[in-house]
């Protein structure tokens, strides 16, 4: 049986405009990840990294911090959705730059209710697959490690994506996978143990490379 570790990307430019760039605090997430798992002895057969920015950026952090050579697998699959087409596919005012906690809150309001009406079929923001196409993006890299792998494997993708594998495997409503997409934490970790017939959920959302003193504070969600 092996085992799937699928990381959210490190701390990104929420706000910026740039978003699809690590913080320099992102970059220390990614690379004290990598720390952690060469200290837990953990060898990776393989990786399947999104193709952002953002994702190639964890996965060159962790790579330093594991000191250890591993050849990234591009996977286009595993890229985010892209929010303000979400928004904007219903709600079409032009939105202020999210940079209050009031403003904060509205757009990941109006992002839940976008979601959710993709989800459904009822909207088609401009520029992004069917959320039915988005979905088969994810289960391709799911059924690809099941096939070809049987150790540890790393997998480096965004919240979206990452949700939508754990409601898959679990079968959870689109309201559950809504709600998990918010809450997953920057450069957090989910693993899947896997045969190659099933996942199976083994944790969600951890931060155990964060527990030490030096790294209070660094618990991040954008």
């Amino acid at each position: 049986m092996g085992t799937l570790h699928l990381i959210r990307h490190g701390q990104a430019s929420f706000g910026a405009d740039d978003y699809d760039q690590l913080s320099p605090l992102g970059r220390r997430q990614a690379v004290r990840l990598g720390e952690y798992f060469r200290a837990k002895g953990i060898s990776f057969e393989a990786a399947l990294v999104g193709t952002l920015r953002r994702h190639v950026q964890t996965f060159e952090g962790i790579v330093e911090g594991l000191e250890a050579p591993l050849q990234p697998l591009a996977w286009p699959g595993l890229n985010e959705y892209d929010a303000a087409a979400v928004i904007g596919a219903f709600h079409t005012q032009p939105l202020a730059m999210p940079d209050t906690p009031e403003l904060i809150r509205h757009h990941f309001r109006l992002l839940r209710d976008g979601l959710a009406r993709w989800m459904r079929g009822q909207t088609q923001p401009v520029g992004m697959p069917s959320y039915a196409d988005f979905l088969q993006g994810v289960t391709s890299a799911l059924d690809h490690v099941r096939s070809q792998y049987a150790g540890d494997v790393l997998l480096v993708s965004s919240g979206g994506p990452i949700a939508t594998a754990v409601g898959h495997v679990l079968g959870t409503s689109a309201e559950t996978t809504i709600e998990l997409n918010l809450r997953i934490r920057n450069c957090s970790v989910t693993e899947f143990a896997f045969t190659p017939r099933r996942h199976m959920l083994l944790s969600y959302n951890g931060l155990p490379h964060f527990e030490h003193p030096d790294c209070a504070g660094w618990a991040t969600y954008t």
